[in-house]
């Protein structure tokens, strides 16, 4: 029989944490692992690229639907209050600016990554492929769309979508190498 649990569900099975601490300890940490990633720049052609998309699959594949979708919503209001969570700082600014389409993308993205993943689809490397790239679909779609709204959506393709694709690629793959091998090792 296929053990269809989130990663983060079979990892922490074993111990008796409050549900609603454990629930609440999880958010927190993706949450900070969200702030660290968007302050990390990795050199990367044609565009320097942020890990926060990276995280965002790792989070939607470990914790499911609705942690997954309530830790960015978090994370969105950790930034509202003004916290240095986001690329450059924190502030209401960064929900209505032009890269907003990016975060709200985001945080469905980390919803329906989670519901793939509690369908089984991080036990195989293919399934967590479809996954991610609808997730980053999602992400591109919200971010874009947005964006071209403010800045016209040739410009918002050109400097939005194009110079992301080849990183997003990596980032999948990467994301691919680590989930589905850390399902087959609990499993055994």
């Amino acid at each position: 029989m296929k053990n269809n649990a989130i990663l983060i569900k079979q990892i922490l099975s074993d111990y008796k944490i409050n549900l609603y601490f454990k629930n609440f300890s999880i958010i927190l940490f993706g949450t900070l692992f969200l702030a660290l990633s968007s302050k990390v720049q990795v050199p990367f052609w044609p565009v320097p690229m942020t890990m926060q998309t990276f995280v965002v699959f790792i989070i939607g594949m470990a914790y499911g639907t609705k942690l997954a979708f309530f830790t960015l919503i978090f994370y969105l209001i950790e930034g509202a209050l003004g916290l240095p969570v986001f690329a450059k700082g924190g502030g209401l600014l960064y929900l209505t600016g032009p890269t907003a389409g990016y975060l709200y993308g985001m945080t469905i993205a980390a919803g329906v990554i989670g519901y793939f993943a509690e369908r089984g689809y991080n036990e195989s490397y293919f399934k967590s492929f479809i996954s991610l790239t609808v997730g980053t679909f999602i992400i591109f779609l919200f971010g874009v769309g947005y964006l071209g709204s403010v800045i016209g959506y040739d410009k918002a393709l050109a400097g939005g979508l194009y110079p992301f694709i080849p990183s997003e690629f990596f980032k999948i793959g990467l994301a691919i190498a680590i989930i589905p091998s850390i399902n087959k090792y609990i499993n055994k």
